[in-house]
């Protein structure tokens, strides 16, 4: 199956979870495709870095994104086996287009983390907080490698910067608040 099709699927699996277990699992999922993805773009890049006598920076980049989503994926846990068959990463047959796909995992990416944070603050067990905010923290570095990622695959990307947001940022001019 596409790749673009998984994360599309895998993203409107994320919006539709609405407990604990179907959050996880979902982040799980997601996580875990984004590994996969990753890993086929690093090994496309490497090839065509070979045929193309160009250097494998890229790959590399690719390479260091599966790695932060799989540490997500450890973070997150392995949901039990419900039976469902293979997971959406294990589906993963097809990378039509790189720059689009990356794209579209950074948005993954990004959702995933939010769900993540979410479920963070509603934790009533430090074990499961704990949990979150580790995929979270890796989710973070994951994405920040994305974006390098789409910037070396995509030229038109080049002036990309990454989505932090800045915390510090914040109206001085009004200290309480009030317009």
């Amino acid at each position: 199956m596409d790749a673009l099709r998984l994360i599309k699927s895998t993203r409107h699996g994320l919006t539709e979870a609405r407990s604990v277990p179907q959050v996880l699992a979902e982040a799980w999922q997601a996580c875990a495709l984004v590994e996969a993805v990753a890993m086929v773009v690093a090994l496309e890049l490497t090839e065509s870095a070979v045929r193309d006598g160009t250097g494998c920076g890229a790959a590399e980049i690719a390479r260091a994104v599966a790695e932060a989503a799989g540490h997500a994926a450890a973070c997150v846990g392995r949901p039990p086996d419900d039976g469902a068959g293979p997971s959406r990463a294990e589906r993963l047959t097809l990378l039509v287009e790189p720059a689009g796909t990356v794209r579209e995992l950074r948005i993954l990416v990004q959702e995933t983390a939010e769900a993540l944070i979410v479920l963070a603050c509603g934790a009533a067990e430090q074990e499961l907080y704990w949990r979150c905010i580790d995929s979270v923290d890796a989710a973070a570095e994951c994405q920040d490698l994305a974006t390098q990622l789409l910037r070396a695959v995509d030229p038109a990307c080049r002036e990309l910067r990454s989505p932090t947001v800045d915390w510090q940022a914040t109206d001085t001019a009004d200290p309480g608040g009030v317009r």
